[in-house]
């Protein structure tokens, strides 16, 4: 038996198949992945995402510290409730997660990945030395995601009159505080929404209320094609501590400036860069019939092998596509290796589709 969010009973009484994701219980769809996944593209549904890991950071170096231990500049967060998204990195510049920052009235609030929770924890803790900062894991929180174009009406209707009016407020990428929730305008599946923590007894009940107004509750399948379609990686597959952000379509995240900042790994990177960054990710979309998987080979004519880090069926596209690391050199053909036979791949920007839309 893995860790249960306080939804758990909730999502066996809605008919969820229940799976093991990072050593948690929880569920993979309500009956059709196809259809939770086309629920939030064309409408809006209900993610319990409490198996994320909340850290509230404060003290008055907490700025100096994150400074530090981040590849993005916490510094660049000059407004009240602003957030970034960053990877924490390793002193040989791999992923050791990525996560997203915001600016509180407190400090900073992290929300970084169900299974390197504990990992992450224990790293920051390494790397407290004599900073003035407090690391608070805020296991007395539960978070839920409701994703899609007509989510944040949806919600602000079933919520009270100050909470509706920050969601109608919230620029995206944007978190604060009403009352005892944090609503921010985050999120996994490149739809608008939001990402709602609240105390853990408040749950259940919101909840509901967003399964009682029509919302439907979708499960971690959807979140997966929905994430992958949007070409955001998911740690453990498309990223992890042997891979640098310089290869995985990161390094938009990489606050170079000021020159000063010496952030964990930034001496790897650096040294990368100069030697030339040998690969990098891309989309792959396959136009024949097949199903792209991970672990599959990539081949390049000419050029060289990679291989596909994350690849599935695209319900909004009808297309198989995938996240693939290959050569730097790769154009726009390749072929896959599917049980014994090579297919030909289109190579695209790894972003397949955003706001409904598709972008290849």
């Amino acid at each position: 038996m893995g860790q249960r969010t306080p939804l758990f009973d909730l999502h066996l009484a809605l008919g969820a198949k229940m799976v093991d994701f990072g050593g948690w219980d929880m569920p993979l769809h309500y009956g059709s992945q196809v259809d939770e996944h086309h629920q939030v593209r064309r409408d809006c549904g209900v993610f319990d995402v409490s198996h994320m890991t909340v850290i509230d950071i404060a003290g008055s170096q907490a700025k100096a510290w994150l400074q530090q231990l981040l590849a993005n500049d916490v510094g660049r967060l000059t407004q009240l409730g602003r957030a970034l998204y960053s990877a924490m990195l390793n002193r040989d510049g791999g992923v050791i997660d990525d996560m997203i920052v915001y600016l509180t009235e407190s400090g900073y609030r992290l929300v970084v990945n169900a299974a390197t929770g504990a990992k992450d924890l224990a790293w920051m803790r390494t790397h407290l030395a004599d900073f003035d900062v407090q690391l608070t894991e805020r296991d007395d929180l539960a978070m839920l995601a409701i994703q899609g174009p007509h989510a944040r009406p949806k919600v602000a209707e079933l919520v009270t009159g100050e909470r509706g009016a920050l969601i109608q407020q919230l620029k995206p990428f944007e978190g604060r505080n009403e009352g005892d929730w944090f609503i921010a305008r985050t999120g996994y599946t490149g739809e608008d929404g939001l990402e709602i923590i609240l105390p853990v007894d408040q749950a259940c009940g919101f909840f509901n209320d967003l399964v009682g107004a029509g919302i439907s509750p979708i499960g971690l399948g959807a979140r997966d094609t929905l994430r992958l379609e949007a070409g955001m990686n998911l740690y453990g597959q498309d990223i992890d501590e042997q891979v640098s952000p310089l290869v995985a379509n990161m390094a938009w995240t990489i606050a170079w400036e000021p020159a000063s900042r010496d952030f964990i790994g930034r001496s790897a990177l650096e040294s990368e860069r100069v030697a030339g960054v040998k690969s990098k990710l891309v989309g792959l979309v396959l136009e024949e019939r097949g199903v792209l998987r991970a672990h599959q080979v990539v081949r390049i004519t000419k050029i060289g092998e990679g291989e596909i880090t994350s690849g599935s069926f695209s319900p909004t596209l009808s297309k198989s596509i995938a996240l693939a690391r290959v050569p730097m050199a790769t154009a726009d053909r390749a072929e896959v290796e599917i049980r014994g036979k090579w297919y030909p791949v289109r190579v695209v920007q790894p972003n397949f589709v955003r706001h409904g839309k598709a972008l290849i």
